[in-house]
């Protein structure tokens, strides 16, 4: 349960170690106004989107006890609903957030490796090669998994938040007049007297939040309880000290030019040993960004929105503990590129948010369609919700979409790639599944012909889209050979819109006579398939079910871009999709299905 609470935490746990400073420069300078206006922002924003937004409402509209945008997209179009506005909604806010994913890391580790620059002023230019190695090495031992690491998190985000609170609360205690900065005037007040720069500001005063949607992505990892009193009862309190602590420094005058008021809350003794707890409670943050990029990858491939991926699981517990190795390395690139190429964390400030901002827009607008559709509360109570919870939304994405030539361009770039990959492949799969599907004919009609077929001893295994038609495979095998198997399987995968499916409840078989049956396993978005395992467990009418006697028979499809004018989706989708669907993970190895177990039939489909 700790190490949980470290990685849920440790995006949003970080960010005073940047948020106040960042705002402070954007505002102009570190002055008394600006830090009374900049606290309030910064606090008010983490009750109302944060406190009130997330942890008391959107963690309601889990689906079988996950979160992220993903598993509430999913729980909207649940029972095979096609609602194209909603899914493109659930896989924009998922490109963002996995585009996003990359700068995390590089401006938590730069952030707290900069505050070297106070007690060792000498050690200012190896901050960016020691942030690299962090990242290296942090990348690099991925695959390891977070079993043994992951016990040390939830002890270290509480010494960190115990310690980042009291610090703050010496400081406040010193200058107890910066508690009037709870008071929202004052954040009203800033922005309504400083026209453009007082808005462009709320851009900074957003990286408050932005673990707030990693939060509910992460709420599977343990449940909403325990996140919801940790939340209140520990994090939210030890952040406001911390903020009012660096700003109560500002007043007094103690903080000065660009020196990070975070670093100067303690003694001088002090100051090096919190830039190493920073360093660990930033790999954290770093963790839990890799993890939930790995988590969400997943449930986009058993969604159908991405590829297959070969998906490594690290621990034989903890079954969100996944490592999926093409993610890593092409995270790490990024990571590391913009490490080097913005060099600094103000300056990734600027590249940092606007993907998060427009994902979090994206929730409020889904959560619209729960409270509406599924919790059918009035329209009255579901408008007085959503539509300040837009306003605000709608408030930051355009504070941050002022910074798009100062990097904001990144992650947006980033974003919009994922988006066209999942919409290629989306659209390329339907029109696949669509042409397959008229290829073929309905089993009722084919079992009518099998009474001049050979019978061969053993097992044979067709997967299958639809239970109903005979696999493409089946076809090409009678075509070709002329028998048929003593007994056959028609064998279908489906990917249910929850989270897991129950061992009790994974496979539904209907025995078709003349050695055939039906079999539909079930698995939910979390969860990983294992053919073999499963269908031994399955009563296919065979007395004595053996794997060695079994052939799984496969269709190896060779997709080419049909003539102008019978083409069913874009030719660059088209082109796209023949490249994902030519180096995605085969299925043998996604499905786990023995490799000496298997035969594949080359069929040709023109889209």
């Amino acid at each position: 349960m700790l190490g949980a609470l470290g990685i849920v935490y440790g995006d949003i746990g970080t960010s005073p170690l940047y948020t106040l400073k960042t705002a402070l420069e954007w505002a102009g300078g570190a002055t008394a106004e600006a830090a009374f206006g900049m606290l309030s922002l910064i606090v008010w924003t983490l009750i109302i989107t944060t406190s009130i937004k997330y942890v008391a409402l959107v963690m309601r509209a889990d689906n079988d006890g996950e979160g992220g945008i993903l598993a509430l997209m999913a729980r909207l179009t649940a029972g095979g609903q096609r609602r194209p506005a909603l899914l493109a909604i659930g896989m924009l806010g998922a490109a963002l957030l996995i585009g996003d994913g990359a700068i995390t890391p590089a401006i938590s580790v730069l952030s707290a490796l900069e505050g070297l620059k106070i007690p060792v002023p000498a050690l200012a230019r190896f901050v960016l090669p020691l942030a690299c190695a962090i990242l290296i090495g942090l990348f690099a031992l991925q695959h390891k998994g977070t079993a043994v690491i992951g016990r040390l998190f939830g002890p270290v985000m509480i010494v960190w938040f115990v310690s980042i609170g009291v610090l703050g609360a010496i400081s406040v205690a010193d200058h107890p007049e910066i508690l009037l900065a709870l008071n929202p005037a004052y954040g009203v007040r800033y922005l309504a007297g400083h026209g453009l720069t007082g808005f462009t500001v709320l851009g900074a005063v957003f990286l408050s939040a932005t673990g707030a949607e990693a939060l509910y992505a992460d709420m599977g990892h343990f449940g909403a309880r325990p996140i919801r009193l940790s939340w209140y009862g520990l994090v939210l309190p030890a952040l406001v000290l911390n903020y009012a602590g660096q700003a109560a420094l500002v007043v007094s005058g103690q903080a000065i030019g660009d020196a990070n008021p975070f670093f100067l809350l303690g003694p001088a003794w002090l100051q090096l040993p919190m830039v190493g707890l920073a360093t660990v409670a930033t790999i954290i943050a770093s963790q839990s960004i890799i993890s939930g990029v790995f988590s969400m990858t997943r449930q986009a491939i058993q969604l159908g929105l991405f590829p297959r991926m070969r998906i490594t699981q690290t621990s034989a517990t903890g079954y969100g503990q996944i490592y999926v190795g093409s993610v890593n390395w092409l995270l790490m690139v990024l990571t590391l590129g913009l490490a080097i190429g913005f060099g600094s964390s103000d300056n990734l400030a600027a590249a940092f948010g606007i993907a998060v901002s427009m994902t979090m827009f994206l929730t409020t607008l889904l959560l619209y369609h729960v409270m509406r559709e599924q919790w059918r509360w009035p329209l009255a109570i579901v408008l007085g919700i959503a539509v300040p919870l837009a306003l605000v939304d709608v408030s930051f994405v355009s504070a941050n979409l002022t910074k798009v030539a100062e990097g904001g361009w990144v992650p947006l770039v980033a974003g919009a790639i994922i988006f066209t990959v999942m919409q290629a492949w989306h659209k390329g799969r339907v029109a696949l599944l669509g042409q397959i599907e008229r290829e073929t004919m309905p089993m009722e009609l084919f079992m009518g012909s099998l009474s001049s077929d050979v019978h061969v001893d053993g097992i044979a295994v067709y997967l299958s889209r639809r239970g109903d038609m005979v696999p493409v495979a089946l076809l090409h095998s009678v075509k070709h050979f002329h028998v048929l198997h003593k007994y056959n399987v028609i064998l279908s995968v489906e990917t249910d819109h929850v989270p897991r499916v129950a061992a009790s409840a994974r496979a539904s078989v209907t025995l078709l006579g003349e050695g055939f049956a039906r079999v539909v396993l079930r698995y939910g978005f979390m969860q990983a398939p294992d053919l073999a395992a499963d269908l031994k467990r399955c009563d296919i009418g065979c007395p004595d079910f053996d794997m060695m006697q079994t052939s799984f028979v496969l269709s190896r499809i060779w997709i080419v871009l049909a003539e102008k004018g019978k083409r069913r989706i874009n030719p660059l989708f088209a082109r796209m999709f023949e490249w994902m669907h030519r180096n995605e993970t085969g299925a043998t190895e996604f499905f786990r299905i023995p490799l000496n177990r298997i035969v594949e039939l080359a069929v040709q489909i023109a889209l």
